[in-house]
């Protein structure tokens, strides 16, 4: 598999994780998601809010390497985070209509993105002012580490109030290949 291929794969398991995800958010009371189980973005909600802004923050520096994707255009169009614990929305409902939309852009963008691409430096400045030159394939694997990373969290946070999130595999999304002969 191509690295461009491996990242259209992380963008659908992405989508693919978050359904289930919001799907078991759905079935708990409003009360429950918001409460805080010692997470280290406290509770279910604050948890989902954090993963929204760090991939609205990823997206929006994305949104400045020279190819210029056009799929991140709506991303340009949002207000920055003003900290990786911004709760953007105060309930399930608004927060899962805003992550099926962002999920929408990662697929658009991630199907966009030429091997080219990845091979470039981007430039940004980190959540502390900290300026940063890194590789953008490696920024595009953390990136897509980082939600598996939170929605790990996610997990065992709904295990906490007795839901099941079913299997949570890559595998699961990986294409069977031909068995050789």
């Amino acid at each position: 598999m191509s690295r461009t291929g491996h990242i259209c794969l992380m963008a659908t398991y992405n989508e693919w994780m978050n359904a289930k995800i919001y799907e078991a958010a759905k079935s708990l009371p409003d009360e429950e998601l918001s409460v805080n189980r010692k997470a280290f973005f406290g509770s279910i909600l604050g948890t989902l809010n954090h993963l929204v802004a760090g991939d609205t923050i990823w997206l929006k520096r994305f949104a400045e390497h020279p190819a210029n994707h056009l799929a991140l255009e709506p991303i340009r169009q949002l207000p920055a985070p003003k900290s990786l614990d911004q709760s953007t929305f105060s309930n399930i409902r608004e927060l899962s209509a805003h992550r099926v939309w962002l999920d929408r852009i990662i697929i658009e963008w991630s199907c966009s993105i030429t091997e080219a691409n990845l091979d470039h430096t981007l430039n940004y400045t980190s959540m502390t002012g900290v300026p940063a030159d890194k590789n953008f394939y490696g920024l595009v694997m953390h990136f897509f580490n980082h939600q598996t990373h939170h929605r790990g969290q996610a997990t065992t946070l709904f295990s906490q109030a007795g839901v099941d999130i079913g299997n949570t595999d890559l595998v699961v999304l990986i294409p069977s290949e031909p068995r050789a002969q």
